[in-house]
């Protein structure tokens, strides 16, 4: 039996499964991908989040900004591209949201596993 952040026949590990929360912040992890919650955002990670030795990590994903009010019939949610880096200790993640093309930080938040998160959605 593999521990929880072994990923697959090659050992390699990756973050593990469940729910992160933290200020402003929801992560879902899935054995290969995420969903994050932001207080006016959310973004996907469309792959495993794997772990170097340090625990470190940098994946690409997709941010998507929201608003307030009613979302408008046809509206499409304009992403782009971004890097979520960090680094994972036991049980709390650094994670850091950076805009793909420009690298500017959309935001840095400490995460903790099975934590309830603590998020606003704009209005």
């Amino acid at each position: 039996m593999r521990d929880a952040l072994t990923d697959d026949a090659h050992g390699t590990k990756g973050v593990p499964t469940g729910t992160w929360g933290g200020e402003h912040v929801e992560m879902n992890v899935a054995h290969d991908s995420a969903t994050l919650e932001f207080d006016c955002a959310h973004a996907t990670i469309p792959r495993r989040i794997s772990l170097d030795r340090r625990g470190r990590f940098d994946v690409a994903g997709t941010y998507f900004e929201e608003h307030g009010g009613p979302v408008r019939m046809g509206e499409q949610p304009g992403g782009y591209a971004a890097r979520f880096t960090g680094r994972v200790a036991g049980e709390t993640m650094k994670l850091t949201v950076a805009r793909g093309s420009t690298r500017k930080i959309m935001g840095t938040f400490t995460l903790a596993r099975g934590r309830e998160p603590s998020i606003v959605k704009c209005r």
